[in-house]
């Protein structure tokens, strides 16, 4: 059963909070919000979950593993990247503009800034040290709910929001 996203009309919720890092992962009560994220995510058809956008106030994100083939991740459920922890610790010196969305900010979109490429270290839901390197999509996909875990949104970052309709 999916969790509820919280939005960000949501008061006084962990959404514009910096999260607090996850000590102990291997209790049962974080890997069961990590499955439980997991089903979230592809349940409201999203691309990446932070635990702040569930009204969790820990550094952990759940994404597509290639938000590039949409239209296959719904059958791939088990694949879903696990990210506890997570720090970008390198960048491109280029930036570009991207749309962006967010379950936690529905039927609205901004145009946000981005580094183009990012790697970001973060230990997986067995505590094993990883990093990972994302460009384009991907890239703009784990900045995005990093930003979540520092208690920002995308609106946060963009000169113009605008809503669906208006497309």
């Amino acid at each position: 059963m999916p969790l509820s996203i919280i939005t960000f009309q949501d008061v006084g919720t962990a959404l514009k909070k910096p999260a607090e890092e996850v000590g102990d992962i291997g209790r049962p009560r974080i890997q069961k919000l990590i499955d439980e994220m997991i089903i979230t995510m592809y349940e409201k058809d999203g691309i990446g979950l932070a635990a702040p956008q569930v009204n969790e106030g820990l550094r952990i994100a759940v994404l597509c593993p290639n938000p590039n083939r949409f239209e296959d991740y719904r059958t791939k459920k088990n694949e879903a990247l696990i990210l506890i922890n997570p720090t970008i610790i390198r960048h491109s010196i280029l930036k570009e503009e991207s749309e962006e969305g967010c379950l936690s900010v529905p039927e609205f979109f901004g145009v946000v800034k981005r580094w183009r490429s990012v790697t970001v270290a973060y230990l997986d839901r067995f505590a094993k040290k990883q990093t990972v390197k994302g460009s384009r999509l991907f890239g703009y996909c784990l900045q995005h709910e990093i930003d979540h875990l520092d208690g920002l949104l995308f609106v946060d970052r963009t000169k113009k929001i605008y809503h669906a309709q208006k497309l």
